[in-house]
């Protein structure tokens, strides 16, 4: 799986960007426990890029909506 960008983010609906997150939340609970139980042999990296583009999503779902503090 490739590293999601913002620009090609910023270009899907809701839905879409819900479903992209789910899926890495997903994957990224299956590397932290292969982490976990020390199978996690070349994917040790991936985990902080993973962490990353659930945080750039959850941003862009953010400033859709509007939600200011």
């Amino acid at each position: 799986m490739s590293r999601n960008r913002t620009k090609t983010l910023r270009q899907f609906n809701d839905q879409d960007l819900k479903d992209k997150l789910s899926d890495l939340k997903v994957d990224l609970a299956k590397l932290r426990s292969e982490s976990i139980k020390g199978t996690l042999k070349k994917e040790a990296g991936v985990i902080r890029w993973k962490r990353r583009d659930i945080a750039r999503i959850l941003t862009l779902m953010n400033e859709r909506t509007g939600a200011k503090r």
